[in-house]
């Protein structure tokens, strides 16, 4: 092609050459617009009984890389995550088959798995935040977020065990509650009920926008709560993946009923509605880069067809590039490892 040619297509050359500032590595860190660091990982670690033997922590096949782990065990990984600048991590129980109810009582009791967790880690007085979910599903006999009667989920009844159970949680000492039910009025009620308490300075995550998403079938084989859902679905609480607008709602209502701070989820998925929820309210937003994202960036490393360090590396500034604060990731230990 001749020089004229190429002037006549590309107004301002050669005076305009975008490849300038993308010649050299320092040139490229110097003009980045987005970055990821430890202290945006959030590390979302499982939970399950027992004590330390050679055959524990318990891998999840699922999800490679990923185990669930006995409370000592768990302990030593909250020292891993805090020594490695990140910030928090979320906790999500295993509960044993024999404690699930209709009723998920054990939601409720100080003793579960969660409240264990959260007091002996706090005992290691770490600079790291617990976050503790709030839904029904791992301790319901029928793996649903919520009471269900004839068939269907009870919102209002819901509530009142939901804030029970946060109560509890912050009972124990945790620092963020994260309810991730999507039962309409939740935040609110939980807001009150802690605030009632004496725990005003416990923090609200909201899953303000949580889809009913085919990516989240690890997470459920983790947890132990694909069994019990069976063939049924979260499609009549848990949100549309069709629907953009109405997320827009959901965060609104959460935020108006005291979140401090919002979620997306799933992630890379869902980053168009992450992008418009951080730009219609600049809130703390956060999304959740969901156990089904994580096993398929894994399975197709082993299997050679992407390079996992530099795939993992591109998905977690994909979510810093559409707006998010934080990202809550099972590649968080080996993401902070790497930007250190």
């Amino acid at each position: 092609m001749s020089s004229d040619l190429t002037n006549d297509h590309h107004a301002g050359y050669p005076n305009i050459r975008m490849r300038r500032n993308r010649r050299t590595d320092w040139s490229r860190r110097l003009v980045r617009e987005h970055n990821v660091r430890a202290d945006d990982l959030i590390l979302p670690l499982f939970i399950q009984p027992g004590s330390n033997s050679p055959s524990l922590p318990t891998p999840i096949p699922s999800m490679p890389g990923a185990f669930r782990y006995t409370i000592s065990d768990l302990c030593d990984k909250a020292r891993e995550a805090s020594d490695l600048g990140i910030p928090a991590i979320a906790l999500f129980p295993a509960t044993p088959q024999e404690l699930k109810t209709d009723d998920c009582r054990e939601a409720f009791n100080p003793q579960n798995l969660v409240c264990q967790a959260v007091r002996a880690i706090k005992k290691l007085n770490l600079d790291l935040g617990i976050i503790c979910d709030v839904a029904l599903d791992p301790y319901s006999s029928h793996g649903q977020d919520g009471l269900v009667e004839n068939g269907q989920i009870l919102n209002d009844q819901t509530l009142t065990a939901l804030c029970e159970q946060a109560v509890v949680q912050a009972e124990a000492g945790c620092d963020i509650i994260a309810p991730s039910d999507m039962m309409d009025g939740r935040v609110g009620v939980i807001r009150q009920a802690l605030d009632s308490k004496g725990f005003a300075d416990v923090q609200i995550m909201a899953y303000a926008a949580k889809y009913a998403s085919a990516f989240y079938g690890p997470f459920r084989d983790a947890v132990g709560s694909s069994g019990n859902l069976s063939a049924g679905d979260k499609k009549t609480y848990q949100m549309d993946p069709a629907n953009t607008n109405e997320a827009l709602r959901e965060v609104a209502l959460d935020i108006q009923e005291g979140a401090d701070m919002v979620m997306v989820k799933p992630g890379m998925p869902y980053l168009d509605i992450l992008q418009r929820v951080k730009s219609e309210f600049q809130m703390p937003t956060f999304a959740y880069q969901v156990s089904g994202e994580y096993a398929m960036i894994k399975f197709a490393a082993q299997n050679g067809a992407i390079d996992e360090h530099n795939c993992m590396l591109e998905s977690l500034l994909a979510f810093k590039r559409a707006g998010a604060d934080g990202i809550l990731t099972y590649f968080a230990l080996d993401a902070a490892k790497a930007l250190s």
